[in-house]
């Protein structure tokens, strides 16, 4: 069973990318789209306060008629995370995000930030565990390999 560890080790961006809760939303949209990222962490002095997502800024800026140059993250970030441990499953973070409708979740070891997961981690480790179950399966089949392993 795969766990954060893993699946943050395995990332190939392993990049935290954060904003101060003093910053723009508009500074905080720029650096989303330079990192190709739908969320970021918002960070006061190297502790966690909140999370800004794409979501956030549809829900909270556009409809709301706000303006991104002049509103600051403060205001509108999500705050009182829900984080995850390094040794959760995978399976945990899928009932997670699932049952509060979460696409990223930061990881905390020891009160220090050590990363974020994303819906798409989780759902890209999912299918290796299943190819890997169907490769093995196949194996078996064919005569290849021995059961369990």
């Amino acid at each position: 069973m795969t766990n954060v560890r893993q699946i943050l080790d395995a990332k190939k961006n392993q990049q935290i990318h954060s904003v101060s809760p003093q910053a723009s939303i508009f500074e905080a949209l720029e650096l989303m789209a330079k990192k190709d990222v739908s969320a970021v962490l918002v960070l006061e002095d190297e502790r966690l306060v909140g999370i800004f997502t794409e979501r956030d800024y549809a829900r909270k800026v556009i409809l709301k008629g706000r303006n991104s140059r002049d509103t600051r993250i403060s205001e509108l970030m999500t705050q009182n995370l829900l984080t995850i441990s390094p040794s959760q499953t995978v399976e945990d973070v899928m009932t997670i995000m699932t049952e509060n409708r979460f696409r990223h979740l930061p990881v905390v070891e020891r009160g220090q930030l050590i990363g974020i997961v994303t819906i798409g981690d989780a759902v890209k480790t999912v299918i290796d565990q299943q190819q890997q179950t169907i490769n093995q399966l196949a194996g078996y089949i064919a005569g290849d390999i021995a059961p369990g392993m």
